[in-house]
C-alpha cells in the first residue's frame, strides 16, 4: 500500500505539460553560452538572433504561415488579449464597426478582453455552443452584422475537448467582412493545423501545452490583418510585441512543435484508446455522464459529471492517492462558481459542480488509467454517502 500511495498519476495535461527532455536539450545552449540579446549587433547578439529567426522559420513551416506572420509572445493569455484588443481597435480605425462576436465558452483570456471592449464603446455578441459542445456556422451567422469587426471562437474547448469547425466559422465571419481569430492553444500538435487552409486571420498558441516551456507563445497574424500592439516600447517582433525576446523559449517552442508533429500519427490513437478506457470505466458507475460529443474531439481529453459529488472534494481525495485531475479549467480552479463552459452547454449548476476533467498525454500509461479506475469508485461512494444533494436527487439507491 505504501508504494501505491507514493505514486503520482498525472491526468491534467490540458492544464500544462512537463517539458520534454529533447526540448530542454535544444533550449539549454541559449540559456548558457548563446545567451546574447537578439537585438544586439555584436557577435553574441547576432548568434541569438539567428537562433530566434530559425525558430520562427520552423514554426511558420509547421503551421502553414509566412515567416513574418509568426509573432512570439509571452503565452496564450497574452496572445488572446493581444488579438482581441489589437485587431478590434485597429479594425475600427480602418472603418469597421465597433461590434465583435465571441463564443460563450471561450477561455477567460478572450471573454474578459471582450467584456473590457464592451465597456469602452464596443458592442459584444455571444454565440453559444450547442449541448454537444460545438459552435456551428449557422449559429454564428445568426449573430453576425455588417459592422462586425472581429469574431473569436476557440478551435477546441479547453474543458470539454470538443473541436470546432474553424474553417466554416472563419468563412462565415468573412462573409460579413469581419476578421477571425481562434484560440488554438489546445489543438496545436494534436490536429493538422494550416493557417492558409483554415482561412483564419489570427491564432493563438502556447508552449506549455505541447511539452515546451511556460512563458512563451505564438500569435499567428496574417499579413494585412489590422493590428495595434498591446505591448509597446522597443519595437521587437516587427513592432507587434515589444520586449527582449525569449530566445530559449522560442527555440523550445519550435522543437516541441516539431516533436508533436513527428509523433502525432502514433500518439493520437494511443491517447484516444486510453481516453476511451477511462470514459468507459467512469460511465460504468451509476449517475455519471459525458459532457460534449466525441464525434469532433481531441484525442486525450474527457469531461464527465459525477452526479451528487462536489468536484473539489473529489479532486482532493484523488490527490491524496497521488492522482492529479481537474474539475474544470485549471486557470479558474480557485473559483467556487460552476464552470462557465458547462453552464454554456446547458449543464445545470448543481450537476456542473461535479465535473471531472481528465486529460491524457505523452507519458500516460494503461497502468495509470487502471489505477485511477480502481481508486475512483470507492471515493465516489464515500462522497455520495455524505452528500445530502445526492440523497435528494437519487434517494438512498445507487
Amino acid at each position: 500500500m505504501a508504494q501505491e500511495e507514493s505514486r503520482t498519476i498525472y491526468l491534467d495535461y490540458a492544464a500544462t505539460t512537463p517539458v520534454d527532455a529533447r526540448v530542454l536539450e535544444a533550449m539549454l545552449p541559449f540559456m548558457s553560452e548563446r545567451y546574447g540579446n537578439a537585438n544586439s549587433l555584436y557577435a553574441l547578439g547576432r548568434d541569438a538572433y539567428r537562433g530566434l529567426e530559425d525558430a520562427r522559420e520552423r514554426v511558420a513551416a509547421l503551421i502553414g504561415a509566412n515567416v513574418p506572420e509568426v509573432v512570439f509572445t509571452g503565452g496564450g493569455s497574452e496572445g488572446d488579449n493581444a488579438a482581441v484588443l489589437g485587431i478590434s481597435r485597429a479594425a475600427v480605425t480602418r472603418g469597421r464597426g465597433a461590434h465583435i462576436v465571441v463564443s460563450g465558452f471561450e477561455h477567460k483570456a478572450v471573454l474578459e478582453p471582450a467584456e473590457y471592449l464592451g465597456k469602452h464603446g464596443f458592442e459584444v455578441s455571444i454565440v453559444m455552443p450547442r449541448p454537444d459542445g460545438v459552435v456551428y456556422a449557422d449559429d454564428l451567422r445568426a449573430v453576425m452584422r455588417p459592422d462586425t469587426a472581429l469574431v473569436s471562437v476557440m478551435h477546441a474547448n479547453n474543458e470539454l475537448g470538443t473541436v470546432m469547425p474553424i474553417k466554416e466559422l472563419a468563412a462565415v465571419a468573412h462573409e460579413s467582412g469581419a476578421y477571425f481569430h481562434t484560440d488554438a492553444v489546445q489543438v496545436l500538435g494534436k490536429v493538422a493545423w494550416d493557417a492558409k487552409d483554415l482561412g483564419v486571420d489570427a491564432a493563438t498558441f502556447t508552449g506549455h501545452k505541447i511539452y515546451g516551456p511556460k512563458g512563451v507563445g505564438v500569435m499567428y497574424l496574417k499579413r494585412g490583418t489590422p493590428y495595434e500592439a498591446l505591448i509597446m516600447g522597443g519595437g521587437q517582433e516587427g513592432k507587434r510585441r515589444s520586449g527582449t525576446q525569449n530566445v530559449a523559449g522560442a527555440v523550445g517552442f519550435a522543437r516541441a512543435l516539431e516533436l508533436m508533429e513527428e509523433e502525432r500519427e502514433t500518439e493520437n490513437p494511443r491517447e484516444t484508446a486510453l481516453r476511451d478506457r477511462a470514459i468507459q470505466g467512469i460511465l460504468a458507475m451509476p449517475n455519471t455522464a459525458l459532457n460534449g460529443t466525441l464525434d469532433a474531439h481531441l484525442p486525450g481529453t474527457a469531461n464527465l459529471v459525477i452526479k451528487g459529488v462536489e468536484g473539489e472534494a473529489m479532486l482532493l481525495q484523488l490527490d491524496n492517492r497521488g492522482i492529479a485531475v481537474s474539475t474544470g479549467s485549471a486557470c479558474s480552479s480557485g473559483s467556487l462558481e460552476p464552470s462557465h463552459v458547462l453552464l454554456a452547454i446547458g449543464c445545470p449548476p448543481e450537476i456542473a459542480h461535479g465535473s471531472l476533467r481528465l486529460t491524457i498525454g505523452r507519458f500516460t500509461t494503461t497502468e495509470d488509467i487502471d489505477y485511477f479506475l480502481d481508486v475512483l469508485p470507492p471515493i465516489i461512494e464515500r462522497l455520495r454517502a455524505m452528500s445530502p444533494v445526492y440523497a435528494r436527487m437519487f434517494g438512498n439507491g445507487s
